[in-house]
C-alpha cells in the first residue's frame, strides 16, 4: 500500500455550490497595465500566466478569468517574446503585462516578483481553472493551515476514455509522491515561494524541481475540483507515445540529465544563455 504524500485540501465540491466550467529571476520589463478591473485593495490571490505566441486562444482564455479579477484576484501575464499579437490581447484583459526573457520558469518568476498578493497561482495558457479557484486556494492556504502550497486535480479536455485514465493516474501519482506538475495549476504562499528561491530557471522540469523544494515545507494541498487542460499535446503526438516520452524525460531528469537537452527532446529549443 502506498502512503499518500498529499494532504486533501478540500472536498470534491466547490464552495457555495459553484458549478465547474466544462471543458516561462532574470530581469523583466513592464509592458502595460490593463485599464479595467484593477483591484482597489491588495489582492489575496495573484495569478501568473506565462505566454509565448498564444494569440489564437488567448482572448477566450483570459475572458474566462475575468470573474476571478472581479472578485479581487490580480492577473499578471508574463510574455516571453510573442510575435503574434498576444501582448495586445493581454493588455486588454490582464492587470499587468510583463515582458520577460523566454523560458517558462523565468517568465513565472518575473510575474511572481510583480505580484501584490500573498498567494500565488501559476497557470498555463492551455489550462482552465474551476470557477471557485480563488476561494479554494484561499481556504487551502488560510492562516493557520498546515499547507504552504498545493495543486488541483487534472482533467484532460477530451472524451477519450484513455485520456481520462491518464489524468486519473497523474492525479494519483501526485498524491503518492507529493510532486505536482505545471498542468495542475500549482499555488503557493508568496513567502514560501521566495524562501525556496522561486522556480529554478531550467529549460524543462521546473515544476518538478519547485515541488521538490516546496515538499521540504510540507506536503501539498491536493484540491479535487479539477483544472481542465488541453488535449492538444496528446492528440498531436499520440497518447502512448506522449506517455512514454514523459516517463523517459522524467526518469532522465531524476538521474541527472541536463534539462536543456531534455527540453530539446521534448520539442522545445531553449533560448541561448
Amino acid at each position: 500500500m502506498h502512503r499518500s504524500n498529499c494532504w486533501p485540501g478540500s472536498a470534491a465540491s466547490t464552495p457555495g455550490g459553484a458549478a465547474e466550467r466544462p471543458g516561462h529571476g532574470a530581469s523583466s520589463r513592464r509592458e502595460a497595465p490593463a485599464d479595467t478591473a484593477v483591484p482597489l485593495v491588495t489582492p489575496a490571490l495573484c495569478i501568473v500566466l506565462p505566454v509565448l505566441n498564444e494569440a489564437e486562444r488567448l482572448r477566450e482564455f483570459l475572458q474566462a478569468l475575468q470573474p476571478l479579477r472581479q472578485r479581487g484576484a490580480q492577473l499578471i501575464v508574463a510574455d516571453g517574446g510573442s510575435q503574434d499579437g498576444s501582448l495586445a490581447i493581454a493588455r486588454e484583459l490582464a492587470d499587468l503585462v510583463l515582458s520577460a526573457p523566454r523560458g517558462r520558469a523565468a517568465q513565472m518568476n518575473a510575474g511572481a516578483a510583480a505580484c501584490k498578493g500573498e498567494l500565488l497561482l501559476f497557470l498555463h495558457a492551455d489550462t482552465q481553472l474551476p470557477d471557485a479557484a480563488d476561494a479554494l486556494v484561499q481556504a487551502a492556504l488560510r492562516p493557520g493551515s498546515r499547507h504552504h502550497w498545493g495543486r488541483f486535480d487534472l482533467r484532460i479536455d477530451s472524451p477519450r476514455r484513455l485520456l481520462r485514465l491518464v489524468a486519473g493516474a497523474m492525479n494519483q501519482r501526485s498524491r503518492w509522491t507529493g510532486i505536482a506538475t505545471g498542468d495542475q495549476a500549482m499555488f503557493v504562499r508568496r513567502a514560501t515561494f521566495n524562501q525556496v528561491g522561486g522556480f529554478p530557471e531550467i529549460a524543462l522540469m521546473e515544476d518538478i524541481a519547485l515541488s521538490a523544494a516546496l515538499k521540504r515545507h510540507g506536503p501539498p494541498a491536493c484540491l479535487r475540483p479539477p483544472v481542465i487542460t488541453s488535449a492538444r499535446r496528446w492528440e498531436r503526438h499520440g497518447v502512448w507515445r506522449t506517455i512514454a516520452l514523459m516517463w523517459r524525460l522524467r526518469a532522465a531528469y531524476f538521474l541527472g540529465a541536463d534539462p536543456a537537452r531534455l527540453a530539446i527532446a521534448y520539442g522545445y529549443r531553449p533560448p541561448e544563455r
